[in-house]
């Protein structure tokens, strides 16, 4: 397993652009509020796919399964996230991960997570 930061190299796509114009413009709000973190998690395999719903977090670190949302609507940013996520996850043996929005730094990130089969043949003689 290996965790490779890295900038995306290619401009977004102009829905993509819009989407997160949108969701930084709630950066001041969701300060006031108190939230930290916004995220939406997606996970899917074999042509199926899901997508949570938009959650937010208080804490000082964002780690999906980890940490326990708190109770703010963002609701309306769900389709500004989803525009984020990457597109195929779902395909062959599928992926997972995050869309997350870091509310103090004011910096999105994608953390994508592709599943694989693998094997190895071995023949020999009995």
């Amino acid at each position: 397993m290996s965790n490779n930061e890295t900038t995306r190299n290619q401009p977004l796509e102009p829905h993509q652009a819009a989407a997160k114009t949108a969701i930084l413009a709630e950066c001041d709000k969701l300060v006031a509020a108190g939230i930290t973190f916004v995220a939406v998690h997606f996970d899917g395999c074999g042509d199926e796919s899901s997508t949570e719903d938009v959650r937010c977090f208080g804490a000082d670190y964002y780690a999906y399964d980890e940490v326990e949302p708190v109770k703010h609507d963002a609701s309306h940013l769900q389709d500004h996230f989803e525009a984020l996520v990457p597109f195929g996850y779902e395909d062959g043996c599928g992926g997972f991960g995050d869309v997350v929005l870091d509310v103090r730094a004011r910096k999105l990130s994608v953390e994508r997570n592709d599943r694989f089969e693998d094997y190895s043949t071995a023949t020999y003689e009995i």
